[in-house]
């Protein structure tokens, strides 16, 4: 590791921080954003020339590199589990291999197989990043650990969005994980089920995530991490993940809090069933996975198993249309399953028995995703139509169009929702649509929160982020799903994308935000504006970004037909 000239503080020492935290400045912040995206496209045989001092893991000694900021460290592409390429596919991971002497940890690993070009992958993809500011083994620091988005079939956890310098700055040990992704993350076949010897399949890629904690807790200390303080967070699938592993008793213990960015959902949303929260049914994932197996020219497991990895990274395109969602949307195809040993039961039955794992929780949602739209994208989407995506929302930006809709999601009780929201003209049931689509995601939040309270006696933070970052999406895609990422890691990359003194000072006050709920469960802290924690009684949520302070969740009588509406909803 390498000793600063002026080191973060360890463990809950970060709390007296004020939010500027390291960087001091928004000059500092500016010149920091800066080095993350110079250091990103820095050639490894570079950076390898200054080598911290090794630090012993399980599998060896191993030396990282210095990171974007000064004082942090950063080892890439550490493997936590062995390669799951030929007898491995489709089994949970086996240890990673051993080596001898130091290796020098200044390269990220393969990214797991998906369809697309641009990095290095291969089946030998379960690697991890670690970034710490740690002078020492066993200072304790509280630790982070992201699960990257992408539907379940695209990401990787060396994506620069989540370079974790400023987080380690401010006193955090920063790990990303890499996990497998479509078919060959999520397969489900019988023959699988009976191999298994639980008789369970499909969920590899959260087998590989639950891998990655226990190397955390095994091997974290060493680099200045806490075990016993692991704070599991992601966005989009990954806070899809987080939201199911906290759900998973083979995740009991691994993490104590959890930061779930986009899509915790009330278990009665039928939104729910097409986000990156969505799950199958064990027999509905099984005959799916036969019938994929039978697209692909194979009718055995060894025929599977015998095929390039090239030939199953078609996840992207494919959606389950099974599932009904009250609207045009459907899930990705491959996803979590509800399988009796990962994932014993859904949302909802496992809140009624109260047997969630026990984790503090801070989660949210984003002003312009889930359909909503930006008032100057009216006349692109209009053009554009649908996102014919697994996954997408449908977007409403016509009259016929948002009634049509209204009548399909909501049956009967359509009248009173086009009373409540009412639209005569194009523009009006555009605005009258992101009115609904916002209100739908808080409402759904604070729901959730209450159900999750039932059977947890810690606190519930939630949040919606509202800042539209620069860039030449602006107009298009506003406060877009994932927009949130690049200020909560305090990454604002890429660099030329026209970042102002507002961003870096919105992402100096999210960092720190973050930084203190990894820290104590309480993401408040001196010169922040106060965040307080969900109450039953007072259905509103934390605005971040544009501004900062309690919003309600709805109005009154909206939030009165939201809870009516979902009360007809099956829950999921």
């Amino acid at each position: 590791m390498h000793f600063p000239d002026h080191p973060a503080p360890s463990g809950d020492d970060s709390q007296a921080w004020d939010r500027r935290g390291f960087l001091g400045r928004t000059a500092g912040l500016a010149a920091g954003t800066a080095a993350l995206a110079a250091f990103a496209a820095e050639p490894a045989s570079a950076a390898a020339s200054s080598a911290s001092t090794p630090v012993r893991t399980e599998s060896g000694l191993v030396s990282g590199i210095p990171a974007a900021l000064p004082g942090v460290t950063v080892y890439r592409g550490l493997p936590f589990a062995a390669s799951t390429a030929g007898k491995n596919r489709w089994r949970p991971p086996r240890p990673a291999p051993s080596w001898k002497g130091v290796r020098v940890a200044d390269t990220f690993g393969d990214a797991p197989p998906q369809a697309g070009t641009g990095f290095a992958m291969s089946e030998d993809c379960l690697n991890l990043n670690v970034w710490t500011a740690a002078t020492r083994a066993g200072e304790r620091r509280p630790v982070y650990v992201w699960l990257y988005g992408g539907g379940f079939s695209g990401g990787r956890g060396s994506d620069p969005l989540f370079d974790g310098s400023t987080l380690a700055s401010k006193g955090v040990v920063v790990v990303t994980v890499n996990y497998r992704l479509g078919a060959l993350g999520f397969l489900a076949t019988p023959e699988l089920s009976r191999e298994s010897g639980h008789g369970a399949s499909g969920n590899y890629g959260l087998l590989d995530q639950i891998a990655a904690l226990r190397w955390v807790r095994r091997n974290i200390e060493a680099f200045g991490g806490d075990p016993d303080r692991v704070t599991l967070g992601g966005q989009s699938a990954g806070a899809g993940s987080t939201d199911l592993l906290a759900l998973s008793p083979l995740a009991s213990g691994l993490f104590h809090r959890a930061i779930a960015q986009s899509q915790v959902r009330y278990p009665r949303d039928p939104e729910l069933r097409y986000l990156g929260t969505s799950w199958r049914k064990k027999a509905t994932a099984e005959s799916q996975g036969v019938a994929y197996a039978a697209s692909h020219g194979a009718s055995t497991l060894a025929e599977m198993r015998a095929l390039p990895w090239q030939e199953l990274t078609d996840a992207a395109t494919l959606k389950d249309t099974t599932v009904d969602t009250g609207t045009v949307a459907e899930p990705p195809l491959f996803r979590p399953v509800v399988d009796g040993w990962v994932i014993p039961a859904g949302y909802d039955a496992t809140y009624r028995r109260r047997a969630q794992n026990d984790v503090w929780y801070l989660a949210g949602n984003n002003l312009d995703e889930s359909g909503a739209v930006p008032e100057t994208a009216f006349n692109y989407w209009r053009s554009a139509g649908y996102p014919d995506r697994p996954g997408a929302p449908p977007v409403h930006v016509t009259l016929d169009d948002y009634t049509s809709a209204a009548h399909r999601k909501f049956g009967t009780l359509a009248d009173e929702f086009l009373t409540l929201y009412p639209a005569a003209t194009d523009d009006e049931a555009a605005l009258a649509s992101n009115d609904a689509v916002r209100d739908n995601s808080r409402v759904s939040a604070y729901l959730w929160a209450g159900e999750w309270s039932r059977g947890s006696r810690l606190p519930v933070h939630t949040y919606f982020w509202t800042h539209r970052p620069p860039g030449p999406d602006h107009d298009i895609r506003g406060a877009y799903h994932g927009s949130e990422i690049a200020y909560f890691f305090g990454s604002l990359y890429p660099a030329d994308q026209g970042w102002t003194s507002t961003d870096h000072e919105i992402a100096d006050t999210m960092t720190s935000y973050v930084a203190n709920y990894i820290a104590k469960g309480d993401p408040n802290g001196p010169g922040l504006p106060t965040w307080h924690a969900y109450a039953r009684n007072s259905p509103t949520v934390m605005e971040v970004g544009e501004h900062y302070g309690p919003i309600p969740v709805a109005s009154a009588v909206k939030l009165d037909f939201w809870k009516r509406y979902f009360a007809t909803q099956d829950a999921w």
